[in-house]
């Protein structure tokens, strides 16, 4: 068994309504979140003494103690940018556990991204980030943004149209996942996408980069979201049933410039497929035995991608998974997002579907699986990037 095998468990989730425009601070979201999860959890807040922050998070440790009570920290660590970090922040809260550094770890994300929430002139700084861009570029945007690569929607539809041309998977393929995850947003009342959706108004929606359009990208929103993560020992005694994290995963690609791995055929070599093949080896499990799925769906073709390297099928046959309610919660081929996911319930850069994780742990989802006891929950499929598998704990 693995090290940090079933050592932690998430026992408490907490969150804000979501909207694409809450007309609050990223901060004051935070605070909101963060005493819901430990109301949840039936903990103190001066109980925490680890933190786990998303990179790009700008309500830093320091902004938080005081309202916190000043807890006493042990640990405190944050993850690499972008959506790969979504899954490994949970991955340091059970490693700082699992090695004695902490006992009870916050984890958080608020962000302010509706298209008018910008509070500050830093691109980090609420709205979308390439609006703001610094006209002097650094680093490997200097490559790429001058060639008309200056939005992760140009870039993704890149490699989704490579997908297309060397597997054929189809618009109606990535139109399946659009409906799967709205069907599923209809019914959570948290969900800002909860309209009835279907495959002709899925093509009948404009492109915003071709072959993407807009159903089948993500959507801006505000929202914080925060879990509470403790040693399994302890648990046991807390009001909640746990969610014990039985398996961890944290990769990188052999990429040289980002996400360049995804554009060549040998993509075992990418750091989404290097998770998968870890996240097997250190827990023991098989694809087969998991009965739900959560990933990053900041775009459609990406779900269909991260069902190929996550092992569900074989690479090239993502399309064909989806097709006929593949991902549906009920009489679905892997129940997937089964609150919508960041194509309908919200984008707070995907640690919110670790609050749908938890809640198909406890029986409490609205598209809740039957027995549910194992469940995967992964980062973006770009570098680096993390996965976690949950189970049941007792």
């Amino acid at each position: 068994m693995h090290p940090v095998s079933d050592k932690a468990a998430i026992v408490g989730i907490g969150q804000t309504p979501f909207s694409k425009g809450l007309g609050r601070s990223e901060y004051d979201m935070a605070v909101e979140a963060i005493f819901g999860a430990c109301d949840d959890a039936g903990i103190s807040p001066r109980e925490i003494d680890g933190l786990v922050r998303f990179d790009m998070e700008t309500t830093d440790e320091e902004n938080l103690l005081a309202v916190l009570g000043n807890p006493v920290i042990r640990y405190q660590a944050s993850t690499s940018w972008g959506g790969g970090g979504s899954a490994s922040v949970l991955v340091h809260a059970a490693v700082a556990i699992a090695a004695g550094m902490a006992d009870t770890v916050l984890v958080y994300r608020s962000r302010a991204r509706g298209k008018k929430s910008v509070f500050g002139k830093d691109s980090k700084l609420g709205g979308r980030f390439w609006e703001r861009m610094d006209p002097m570029l650094p680093g490997m945007n200097q490559w790429h943004v001058p060639h008309g690569l200056v939005t992760p929607f140009q870039e993704m539809a890149m490699i989704t149209r490579r997908h297309m041309l060397d597997y054929g998977t189809t618009e109606d393929q990535l139109a399946e996942v659009a409906v799967a995850f709205r069907q599923h947003a209809m019914r959570n009342p948290n969900a800002v996408m909860r309209q009835p959706m279907t495959i002709q108004d899925h093509h009948d929606s404009r492109f915003i980069a071709e072959p993407l359009r807009l159903f089948d990208c993500n959507i801006e929103t505000d929202g914080a979201v925060a879990l509470i993560v403790t040693r399994a020992e302890r648990a046991r005694d807390l009001p909640q049933t746990p969610a014990l994290i039985h398996a961890v995963a944290l990769a990188t690609g052999s990429h040289h410039g980002r996400l360049s791995t995804m554009f060549g055929r040998d993509w075992d070599q990418h750091g989404a497929a290097r998770s998968g093949h870890q996240i097997w080896e250190r827990s023991g499990l098989r694809p087969s035995e998991i009965d739900a799925f959560f990933c990053y769906d900041f775009f459609t073709s990406f779900v269909i991608i991260a069902l190929e390297e996550y092992g569900f099928c074989p690479r090239g046959e993502g399309g064909a998974f989806v097709e006929d309610g593949g991902l549906l919660w009920e009489g679905g081929r892997l129940p997937t997002n089964t609150h919508g996911g960041q194509l309908s319930e919200a984008f707070i850069h995907g640690v919110n579907n670790h609050l749908e994780a938890v809640r198909q742990i406890r029986g409490t989802s609205t598209s809740q699986v039957p027995g549910a006891e194992l469940v995967l929950s992964v980062g973006a499929n770009s570098d680096p990037t993390g996965a976690v598998i949950l189970r049941k704990g007792p």
